[in-house]
C-alpha cells in the first residue's frame, strides 16, 4: 500500500490495485493515448529494490494525471480521491452536523452526509444564510487553525478531490476548523456581493474581522470614522472606507522565513492586489516591505518534504514533520531572473493564493466575470462553468532561458503531492514535487511594466 500525501498532508492510503482501477477507467473514459503509461504488473514477489521503483513510477503516474487539465480536473479522478480518503479514515456515509464558522465567530449548522464534497458543503452553507445562487462563486470554504489570540492562521483553501467533513475531523484537532470567506481579490466584485443584504452582511462582518485582528492598516482618524460608520449601521459606507486603507483584501500569514534579500531572515508575507507583499527583519532588526507582482513571477514551485509515517492510519503530519517550501522565479529587472524562496508551514495556502490570483486575472482578460464561475448542476451541486475552463490550461509557456525546459501551467488542485510505501524504504525522508507552476499571466508583460 501507499500513503498519497496532497498539499504535505496524509490524504489517503491506496494500494496498487486500486490505483490500476483508477488508470484502466481513465482510459476507458478519455483513450489510451491521452492517460499516461502505468506502470507494469509483475508475476514474482518484488525485492526491495523494485518496490522503491515501483512507488517512484507510481508517483511520476499520479503527478502526469494531475498536471493533464483533462485528467486533474475530472469527475473520475476526484472522486477517486474522494473515496480513497473516506475509505482511509474509516469514517462511514451517514447524516452529520458541520460547524461551519464565519468571520464575525457565528457558527453555521449544516446537515450533510460525510461523502459530500467540498461544492456540496458550499451550498448547504449558502442555502442556510439564503445567499443568491448567482453570489455563491464569490466564496469559498478554508480550513483554519484559531491561534491563542482568537485570529485565525489559514491552512488551506479546501478543494473538490476532498471532504470537508471527513478533512477537518480526521485531524482530531478542536483547533481547526472550516471558515466562509470570499475567495475574489479585485475589491470591484466587492459592488455584486453588496447587491444583495446575505452578501453585504458576511462582506461586512469580515472587513471587521480583519481590522480588528490588524490585518488592514488603520490610523486613528480612520479609525474615528469607522467607529462612527459602525454606530450607524452604515455598511456600505464602512466597507467603502475600508477599501481605500492599506491591505484592504489581503490574506495575512504566518510569520515565516525567506531567503530575501538574504538568507534566514523572518517574514510577514500577505497575500492580495495582485502581489506578494513582504514584510522583512532584517539581521540588524529594520523592518523593510516591498512588494512582488503576480504579473512578474514567470513560475512557481512548492517542495514538501513528508517523512516516511509508521502511525495509525489517521494520524497526520505534525508541524516538524513535514517542511514546505514555495519559491518563485521574479522578474527583478528587465533581463534579470531571481528565484526567491519562502519557508511556511503555509506555503501550498500561498500557492493557492497565486493561482487564484492568475486565474482571475485571465477570466478579466477574456472578458468573463467571476459571477459566471459557477452554476448549478441538475443534481443541485455546483460546477465551474465553460467559460473558466477555457482559461484554466494555457499552453507550455515557452522558457526565456534555453538552458531552461519549458514549463507547463500546472492544476493548482495538488500542489504537492508525493508517494511513500508504508513498509519498503530506505530513506528517512520523501522528497518531491519539484513541479514548475508556469504562470500565463507572466506573458502579458510589457517593458512600462518594469
Amino acid at each position: 500500500a501507499y500513503n498519497i500525501h496532497v498539499n504535505g498532508v496524509l490524504h489517503c492510503r491506496v494500494r496498487y490495485s486500486q490505483l490500476l482501477g483508477l488508470h484502466e477507467q481513465l482510459r476507458k473514459e478519455y483513450g489510451a493515448n491521452v492517460v499516461p503509461a502505468f506502470p507494469p504488473k509483475k508475476i514474482f514477489t518484488l525485492t526491495p529494490a523494485e518496490v522503491e521503483q515501483r512507488r517512484e513510477q507510481l508517483e511520476k503516474y499520479m503527478q502526469a494525471v494531475r498536471q493533464d487539465p483533462t485528467l486533474g480536473g475530472s469527475e473520475t479522478f476526484n472522486s477517486f480521491l474522494r473515496k480513497a480518503q473516506q475509505e482511509t479514515q474509516q469514517i462511514p456515509t451517514e447524516e452529520v452536523v458541520l460547524e461551519v464558522l464565519l468571520s464575525n465567530g457565528q457558527k453555521v449548522k449544516v446537515t450533510i452526509l460525510t461523502s459530500d464534497q467540498t461544492e456540496d458543503v458550499l451550498e448547504a452553507v449558502a442555502s442556510k444564510l439564503d445567499l443568491p445562487d448567482d453570489l455563491v462563486g464569490y466564496f469559498s470554504l478554508f480550513l483554519v487553525r484559531e491561534t491563542k489570540d482568537g485570529a485565525f492562521s489559514f491552512v488551506r483553501k479546501l478543494q473538490e478531490f476532498e471532504l470537508p467533513y471527513v478533512s477537518v475531523t480526521s485531524l482530531h484537532n478542536p483547533e481547526f476548523q472550516i471558515i466562509l470567506r470570499k475567495s475574489y481579490w479585485d475589491s470591484a466584485y466587492d459592488d455584486d456581493v453588496m447587491e444583495h443584504h446575505v452578501g453585504l452582511n458576511l462582506l461586512y462582518a469580515q472587513t471587521v474581522s480583519d481590522i480588528e485582528h490588524g490585518w488592514i492598516l488603520v490610523n486613528k482618524e480612520q479609525h474615528r470614522q469607522l467607529k462612527s460608520l459602525q454606530e450607524k449601521v452604515s455598511k456600505k459606507e464602512f466597507i467603502r472606507l475600508a477599501q481605500t486603507l492599506k491591505y484592504y483584501g489581503y490574506l495575512k500569514f504566518d510569520p515565516c522565513v525567506t531567503d530575501f534579500p538574504e538568507k534566514g531572515c523572518h517574514v510577514v508575507v500577505s497575500a492580495g492586489n495582485n502581489e506578494l507583499n513582504f514584510q522583512v527583519r532584517l539581521p540588524n532588526e529594520q523592518i523593510k516591505e516591498g512588494s512582488f507582482k503576480v504579473t512578474r513571477m514567470r513560475c512557481w514551485r512548492v517542495t514538501s518534504s513528508v517523512p516516511m509515517s509508521n502511525g495509525p492510519s489517521g494520524s497526520s503530519p505534525g508541524k516538524s514533520e513535514v517542511k514546505l517550501e514555495l519559491a518563485f522565479e521574479y522578474l527583478m529587472s528587465k533581463d534579470r531572473l531571481q528565484w526567491v524562496t519562502i519557508t511556511s508551514p503555509q506555503a501550498i495556502m500561498l500557492s493557492i493564493c497565486l493561482q487564484s490570483m492568475v486565474d482571475e486575472l485571465m477570466v478579466k482578460k477574456s472578458g468573463g466575470s467571476i459571477r459566471k464561475m459557477f452554476r448549478r448542476r441538475v443534481n443541485g451541486a455546483l460546477r465551474r462553468s465553460d467559460s473558466q475552463q477555457a482559461v484554466k490550461s494555457p499552453p507550455l509557456l515557452d522558457s526565456p532561458d534555453a538552458s531552461r525546459e519549458p514549463m507547463a501551467k500546472l492544476s493548482s488542485k495538488l500542489t504537492s503531492v508525493s508517494l511513500r510505501g508504508i513498509s519498503h524504504s530506505s530513506s528517512a525522508n520523501d522528497v518531491g514535487a519539484n513541479d514548475f507552476h508556469g504562470n500565463y499571466a507572466f506573458e502579458g508583460i510589457g517593458d512600462e511594466d518594469l
